[in-house]
């Protein structure tokens, strides 16, 4: 349940490096209860906005606050309401994997001993091992233990299963459906991998170039988009197919592939009918949307 006013606002947040421009102009609230995909390829600007919400980058134009407060000034006690998994994975390599599960469990009073027991069991966690010699998918295990042992309120992601074999990712997103049941829990969650965040999210953000391209609930994105087959009942089909708001076609003799944006099944159906037609609907993937809207 999306409740209660935004736990992070950004206004006209800019971001640069060098001459790279990272954000550009970025308005964006998020509110308590939303699980939300952040979508984009390389150099979108994924991870410096989700640097800007923990205050690790202050923006160079603009604001950020962070459950009420400026970002760059989050106290201990608000910074211990926010789990973080970044992609490069930097723990204490000198400790045993145990060690440092009990270092960092001691910053919280809060620390969840159950679901650390369950996730160790779940995730094949070696404690004896020591962190430098964790291959790249355990140390990535063993970082989202540390991010959400605790019970963040803000739970942010960034490339979690990026180092994951197929068994884990899926294990995690399980794992991750389950957090997702306390409605007053906001999770974040930037991947590549699209086909495993559509299962999970309610939101999508899909940025380009330092600027948000859509904002919108995933169901509502969905919506935009149709797929269709349609099989000609009587020959070839004609040349050019009378359906408006064409984004693509695949066509072969007496049958094409066609996504449209913006018509309703009911539109489609009897325009088939028209054409003497079958017509066959299919959801697009999320990747397949990704890439209509960043094309």
């Amino acid at each position: 349940m999306i409740n209660g006013n935004p736990i992070v606002q950004m206004r006209n947040v800019c971001k640069k490096f060098g001459k790279i421009q990272a954000l550009d102009n970025i308005d964006l609230g998020i509110k308590r209860g939303e699980i939300i995909g952040l979508l984009g390829a390389n150099g979108a600007g994924k991870s410096t906005l989700l640097r800007c919400i923990i205050g690790l980058y202050p923006a160079d134009h603009g604001s950020c606050v962070t459950f009420d407060t400026d970002a760059t000034k989050l106290t201990p006690t608000e910074l211990g309401r926010i789990g973080y998994v970044h992609q490069e994975g930097e723990l204490l390599e000198w400790m045993t994997v145990k060690q440092l599960i009990r270092y960092a469990s001691t910053y919280y009073t809060n620390w969840n001993h159950e679901l650390e027991e369950r996730y160790i069991k779940d995730f094949d966690i070696s404690l004896k091992d020591r962190v430098g010699s964790l291959s790249p998918g355990q140390r990535q295990k063993v970082a989202i233990l540390l991010a959400i042992g605790f019970d963040p309120e803000l739970l942010i992601i960034d490339e979690p299963a990026s180092a994951l074999d197929p068994i884990a990712r899926s294990r995690f997103l399980d794992l991750l459906l389950q957090i997702i049941q306390d409605e007053n829990r906001t999770i974040i969650i930037s991947s590549h991998i699209l086909s495993d965040i559509e299962k999970v999210i309610d939101r999508a953000l899909i940025m380009r170039q330092g600027t948000i391209l859509r904002d919108c609930g995933f169901d509502e994105l969905r919506e935009e988009f149709t797929k269709f087959t349609l099989s000609s009942l009587n020959g070839s089909l004609p040349a050019e197919l009378p359906f408006k708001n064409t984004v693509s076609c695949e066509k072969n003799g007496n049958q094409a592939i066609v996504t449209v944006h913006n018509i309703s099944q009911e539109e489609l159906e009897a325009e088939a009918k028209i054409q003497n037609c079958e017509i066959e609907i299919k959801p697009l993937s999320l990747e397949e949307i990704y890439r209509i809207v960043v094309s």
